[in-house]
């Protein structure tokens, strides 16, 4: 792979960052966008060790200009588009700034290629949250969309320009429908993290309650790192195709919690308490997703599941409170 270079949007995020570790160990030149390169914005590349070696660019993702811009410097054989506002619960506080980011970003990028008249491989990031309501039935690539909140109807949207640049103008994209996955660089603004430092800081004491909503919703938890491997090699085939990427088991935001407390030695009903100052205005009830595809087509599949995820967590969250 020694001579190719990956554009990633949103480098600095816990995939971009993931995702620029693994194109770096495969020999990749990598640039990376963030609209705030000089900050505090690097700290994802920073704790996995590659910060130096990434080619930042500092790029508005809903700016054509600065696109073209990007495209021009980094002249990329592969692009990653995993820009854009990334919180379910936030895009209900900032609808607009969410279905901009999504929706201006992708289309943005892929008529940038059309202008230019590249050849580049693009993948878009797409969410399994575009499903809506999956009851007992695991989504795949079939089924219909049903988004529920702004954000999952701004990455419906992205998904469909995606299949429509596809189609109208042979560009090689394609989009990866992403079910929630995890990590050690997880934002704390997400629940998963939010859950995960309440018991390791219960269990320093540190503090001593976590307050959540619904406990009844349930969620295809992955890994994050395992997740980036299928959006590189979703730009390894012959031909552009879209895939969900999931882990085929749901569990409900009770089991997160109660694994969570059990890895640090507590009993999370001693110290949990509802509030529906958390509860959103309609969310999904159950969300999973099968990635039959992807085993299938790219040999992929899901080695990690919510018990070994949470664990990975916890151990990274107490070694970073105890120094």
């Amino acid at each position: 792979m020694t001579g190719m270079n990956a554009l990633i949007f949103g480098v600095t995020g816990q995939d971009g960052a993931y995702l620029a570790k693994l194109l770096l160990e495969k020999g990749y030149t990598v640039f990376g966008t963030s609209r705030d390169v000089a900050g505090s914005a690097r700290r994802n590349p920073k704790m996995l060790g590659i910060d130096n070696d990434i080619q930042y660019l500092t790029v508005d993702i809903t700016d054509y200009k600065s696109i073209l811009t990007a495209l021009k410097k980094s002249e990329p054989q592969e692009i990653y588009n995993l820009a854009g506002q990334s919180s379910v619960g936030i895009s209900y506080e900032l609808p607009f700034e969410t279905i901009r980011s999504f929706t201006l970003g992708v289309l943005n990028i892929m008529e940038g290629l059309r202008f230019m008249g590249l050849e580049s491989r693009l993948f878009n990031a797409s969410s399994g949250e575009c499903f809506g309501e999956t009851g007992d039935q695991l989504a795949h690539e079939k089924t219909a969309f049903a988004p529920k909140s702004p954000y999952a109807v701004a990455k419906a949207s992205a998904y469909w320009s995606v299949i429509n640049y596809r189609q109208a103008y042979e560009v090689f994209a394609c989009s990866g429908i992403l079910f929630s996955h995890e990590s050690v660089l997880r934002n704390p603004n997400f629940v998963s993290r939010k859950i995960v430092n309440a018991a390791c800081r219960i269990a320093k004491g540190l503090d001593n309650s976590l307050t959540l909503g619904n406990l009844n919703i349930k969620r295809d938890w992955g890994w994050a790192p395992e997740y980036v491997e299928a959006m590189w090699l979703m730009l390894q085939q012959d031909q552009a195709q879209d895939f969900v990427i999931a882990t085929g088991k749901s569990y409900t935001l009770e089991d997160f919690v109660r694994l969570s407390f059990e890895v640090v030695g507590l009993d999370y009903q001693k110290y949990l308490t509802i509030s529906d100052q958390f509860v959103r205005p309609n969310d999904i009830a159950v969300s999973a997703g099968s990635a039959q595809l992807a085993v299938d087509t790219l040999g992929w599949q899901a080695k990690s599941h919510l018990p070994e995820i949470v664990a990975m967590m916890a151990e990274a969250e107490m070694r970073s409170l105890s120094k």
